[in-house]
């Protein structure tokens, strides 16, 4: 949940641990010993400064790239992508082809590498495409290293791709990242120009570090839940006596099986070129945590899906079960993966990290207004990013942060930001050292500023974590949407200074020039800013007063993006086109409709062939002890009562049990329509039958009850 504090500078992992030991990614001293230095220059030019790709080298890529992956025993190559599913996709093809001589060789053409084309008619389209229409192509991001997985025996070469259909519309998650990166370095190089900052900087790119928060449960507890199996969350299920009450399972000793585990997903990570940075023991017993190193967003997108699967298979591999569902137990703390993002240069300076200098800090504080002016402006459109039928479940209890999307500035940006306001002289606030009573302790620096867990986007120093994300979630849709906001108020404010400034002006004047401009920006927008606790009564009522938005659920939130608003802001910096954000509201309206019917059918087919019948014995069996008390003259008044409380529980059971039945079976047309109904009928029909049950678990035998409890899931098992 901390993060780390390393460095934004992309890492090589391969120098870091050596090429044996980062053997299965394609760069690094891999890359330089197997390409000529022509191409290796031309190569690097396009992974650093995004200049554009030359075809000409891909044959002697694709070569080398072939030669490495035979090496380590790969046969099959595939374009790796990151349809609308929300998971990723990948068809192998073979690398033999005939020789012309009757025998066969392996071989991989830069055609190959630059192009596939998989069938795009069962992807998510939101009816950019029929399903009769099914050519989609893949195109190679030479930005985002090739790598070699295993499964098995089974060796694999994965090539980063995008994915979109024949009529060249995105159907994927990454090209639209890709773009919004180039509109953020555009106007963010602006910012640097205006203030003398541009100087031996070829590339301003946002960075990234998601923690990723994930249960682990015994895999044959878990195989007894239908739920689980198929929905990655308990459906039905009365709360364990212990939950996180005594907040003892929290960065407490890890449990020697997850340790284990631990320890074979980071190797698993580090040769996939994923250095893991933070272990530990997250708040809820069973939960823990991983965090890994900075990195540019799109790789670290990329890495984070990877991060995801891995998990995943080696949990697998130790006998446990991964669940990265942002909620898979009520009552306990919910999952999420905080999105720490920040901006840097091509040259490792991080330009949201306060500096010393007045000068500097007006710079830093350029960039600040920007994201203030961002969230104000578009706070409606990042809900709708982190806004699915999982998250809508955590949000706001248990440590995520509320539908409320606001800023957490903390003192020392609040100082900074006041001080800008007041039109003062920009000073970093620093902080001060802490005596702690023992000549033995050492004396503790305090940072200028605390943090806030009840935020939705949090100042942490030198980085924004957007707290809201989903455990499960893409982080690709929410940097997309981050990144495209951000880029417009940088432009906003680029143009502003640019309009106001003189080549003749001296560099006090251009200072005050540009303070005024920041100043009347951050004053309009500063709303957004609050450094209270967001899960008390008293903010929603003052978040309301200041106008800003409180969509509680994914049907609220979704509209956000059906707008004119919206339309044009990604069209206007060529992020997505009118039909590919349609296209994309209508697969989130999908998905939640989808996902939501799946877990009623599942919780009804749970209750009428596991509970019910499990009930009905246990009704049987309190009527026979009461009938032979009766029988025997004895008044059994206790099992009565009983029998009574179950069979009233029952009647609440089976009725809101044939009511998500008659919801969920209804016929629909409209995914928007039914998502209202979803919201409106459907979820407070199954949490009615989810309450009788659960209820009934605390009075059912514990060998009758078909299910393994919440008990038995989140403490068995894994010590």
């Amino acid at each position: 949940m901390n993060g780390s504090n390393a460095s934004y500078t992309p890492r090589d992992v391969s120098r870091e641990f050596g090429e044996d030991y980062a053997s299965r990614i394609f760069s690094g001293n891999v890359i330089r010993r197997r390409l000529s230095p022509q191409v290796l220059d031309k190569l690097e030019r396009t992974i650093r400064f995004g200049t554009k790709l030359d075809p000409e080298i891909a044959d002697e890529v694709a070569a080398a790239m072939k030669d490495w992956a035979t090496e380590n025993g790969c046969t099959h190559y595939c374009h790796w992508f990151q349809p609308l599913t929300g998971a990723t996709a990948e068809k192998h093809d073979s690398f033999l082809n005939f020789d012309g001589h009757g025998g066969v060789i392996a071989e991989f053409s830069g055609e190959s590498l630059i192009r596939g084309e998989p069938d795009a008619s069962s992807f998510p389209t939101g009816n950019i495409r029929d399903t009769f229409e099914a050519r989609g192509y893949t195109a190679w991001d030479p930005t985002s290293p090739a790598f070699i997985t295993i499964n098995g025996g089974e060796a694999t070469l994965c090539i980063p791709t995008v994915f979109v259909s024949w009529t060249g519309e995105s159907l994927d998650q990454k090209t639209p990242l890709l773009r919004s990166v180039e509109a953020l370095n555009t106007h963010a190089m602006r910012i640097l120009k205006a203030f003398g900052s541009a100087e031996g900087v070829h590339r301003v790119t946002s960075t990234l570090g998601c923690e990723q928060e994930y249960f682990l449960v015994d895999e044959d507890a878990w195989s007894g839940r239908p739920d689980l199996m198929l929905c990655g969350r308990t459906l039905l299920g009365a709360d364990s006596p212990k939950g996180h009450q005594l907040d003892d399972h929290y960065f407490g000793s890890i449990p020697h099986r997850v340790l284990s585990f631990m320890g074979d997903t980071e190797e698993r990570l580090y040769r996939l070129g994923i250095p893991a940075k933070t272990r530990h023991n997250e708040v809820a017993p069973g939960q823990f945590e991983l965090a890994p190193l900075f990195e540019f967003t799109n790789l670290a997108c990329d890495h984070q899906m990877l991060t995801m699967s891995v998990l995943k298979k080696v949990a697998r591999e130790h006998g446990l079960v991964c669940l990265i569902h942002e909620k898979p137990f009520a009552g306990v703390n919910g999952s999420g993966k905080h999105n720490n993002w920040s901006l840097s240069t091509d040259t490792g300076h991080n330009l949201l990290s306060p500096k010393s200098e007045n000068h500097s800090n007006l710079q830093f504080l350029a960039f600040v207004t920007a994201v203030v002016r961002a969230i104000d402006l578009h706070a409606d459109m990042l809900r709708a990013t982190v806004a699915n039928a999982a998250n809508d479940l955590r949000l706001g209890a248990n440590e995520a942060p509320p539908a409320i999307i606001s800023i957490f500035a903390g003192h020392l940006l609040q100082f900074m930001i006041d001080e800008l306001v007041e039109g003062k002289t920009i000073q970093k606030a620093e902080g001060s050292v802490m005596e702690l009573g023992s000549e033995s302790l050492p004396k503790l620096v305090r940072h200028a500023g605390d943090r806030n867990r009840t935020s939705p986007f949090a100042f942490t120093g030198n980085r924004f974590e957007f707290r809201a994300v989903g455990s499960q979630a893409s982080v690709a849709w929410p940097n997309t949407v981050l990144n495209t906001i951000i880029a417009e108020s940088l432009d906003h404010i680029a143009t502003k200074i640019e309009t106001v400034l003189d080549e003749g002006m001296s560099s006090s004047d251009r200072d005050t020039a540009m303070m005024t401009i920041l100043q009347d920006i951050m004053k309009d927008h500063s709303k957004v800013v609050f450094n209270g606790d967001n899960y008390s009564d008293e903010w929603k009522q003052e978040a309301e007063r200041r106008g800003l938005p409180n969509l509680r659920t994914t049907p609220d939130a979704l509209p956000a993006l059906d707008t004119d608003k919206a339309r044009a802001l990604f069209d206007a910096y060529n992020v997505l086109s009118t039909s590919e954000l349609d296209a994309r509201i209508e697969v989130l309206y999908e998905g939640y409709v989808t996902v939501c019917e799946i877990e009623a059918r599942t919780q009804v087919m749970m209750l009428n062939t596991m509970v019910l019948p499990s009930v009905a014995r246990c009704q049987s069996e309190l009527a026979e002890s009461v009938a032979s008390a009766a029988a025997a003259g004895v008044q059994s008044m206790a099992f009565k009562s009983r029998l009574e409380e179950i069979v009233s529980l029952t009647a609440e059971l089976y009725a809101a049990g044939q009511e998500v039945d008659e919801i969920v079976t209804a016929k629909w047309e409209c995914a928007k329509e039914r998502s209202c109904e979803i919201r409106d009928t459907l979820l407070p029909a199954m949490e009615r039958a989810r309450t009788a049950c659960d209820k009934l678990e605390g009075l059912v035998p514990t060998d009758l009850w078909p299910l393994p409890s919440y008990t038995e899931l989140l403490f068995a098992g894994l010590s």
